[in-house]
């Protein structure tokens, strides 16, 4: 049973940062494609940064190129989101995202083509 529970979300002033956790259970995760998605209200969902956990190759998006870091920590299965220098438009839910199918694309990311999904943490930036 594939589980993917979000922490670490929050209120925080424009400039600040946060760091998002992701805690995965239920499939190997040395060898699977990762991602941070969000979604503002009104607005369609949004790739944010995927990684492949066996290789640590990473993929952003345009709009968080320079300010947001995808890592892991494969002993604790657990994927994070390290968010710098936060703008308003930076506001949403942000869910993370698995994919056990042993590959990892950019377009995966842009269709948000992945299996399982955790439920979301809320960020918002003023």
């Amino acid at each position: 049973h594939v589980q993917l529970v979000e922490s670490g979300g929050g209120s925080v002033q424009a400039g600040g940062s946060l760091r998002l956790s992701c805690a995965a259970s239920g499939f190997t995760y040395s060898s699977v494609c990762m991602g941070w998605f969000r979604q503002a209200p009104g607005k369609e969902r949004e790739g944010v940064a995927r990684i492949y956990t066996g290789s640590g190759n990473t993929y952003y998006a345009d709009s968080v190129k320079g300010r947001f870091t995808i890592s892991q920590d494969n002993a604790k299965n657990t994927l994070y989101l390290q968010m710098n220098s936060l703008k308003p438009e930076d506001t949403g839910m942000y869910q993370c995202a698995a994919d056990t199918r042993n590959y990892c694309s950019s377009a995966m990311l842009s269709r948000g083509d992945f299996g399982y999904w955790g439920q979301g943490t809320q960020v918002t930036v003023s």
